[in-house]
């Protein structure tokens, strides 16, 4: 599963939708279409190919983008230069798929990628239901500005880093601190707390 298919095949698209009903996907499956049946816009779910409740390590990241609207998917594997960032830094920072997971901070894709205050008061409303559903988790990872703010409703107990947005407009205006996502997420790979093993 490591060299997925990119999501701009609509038959890869199709065969990850069924597997949202895998009965260990399924919690998140709900979790998202609860969030479809209550917010604006589009949410898409997230990646079943990742670790889902067995990952110990959450990238919380801003908000969906046009890609993750038109696959559906929250994924590293989203035909998008962000997402082939996401997927460079974690294999440079040395995490395993089966141990992450992506989401982010505002659920939902609204037809511009503008945030506004709102939208992430809102979205981190949302974020007290999904911690039950990973009971793994060791290591959230707020990546970006806008995830920074969720700071305060990560569990006690669980590490918080934090490091920028793998966007193109931050690899433009900030190259440096671009560069220095890799080290934030390797950080992120070190072994977790001995009451939450690491995903095999």
């Amino acid at each position: 599963m490591t060299d997925a298919p990119l999501l701009a095949c609509p038959a890869e698209i199709a065969r990850r939708r069924a597997m949202l009903q895998e009965p260990a996907f399924a919690p998140l499956a709900a979790y998202a279409a609860g969030l479809r049946a209550i917010l604006p816009g589009l949410v898409p779910d997230m990646d079943p190919f990742d670790g889902g409740p067995a990952a110990w390590v959450l990238l919380l990241l801003e908000k969906p983008g046009p890609q993750a609207a038109r696959t559906g998917f929250v994924s590293r594997d989203n035909p998008s230069p962000t997402s082939a960032a996401i997927r460079m830094f974690l294999k440079e920072a040395g995490l395993l798929r089966g141990d992450t997971l992506l989401w982010n901070t505002v659920p939902a894709w609204n037809g511009t990628i503008r945030v506004t205050g709102a939208e992430v008061a809102d979205g981190m409303r949302h974020l007290a239901t999904l911690w039950p559903l990973l009971p793994r988790l060791d290591t959230v990872v707020l990546v970006g500005a806008r995830a920074r703010r969720a700071a305060g409703l990560v569990p006690s107990g669980l590490r918080v880093l934090r490091s920028d947005h793998p966007s193109p407009q931050v690899r433009a205006a900030f190259p440096a601190r671009w560069s220095a996502i890799s080290a934030a997420w390797s950080e992120a790979a070190h072994a977790p707390t001995p009451s939450r093993p690491r995903h095999d």
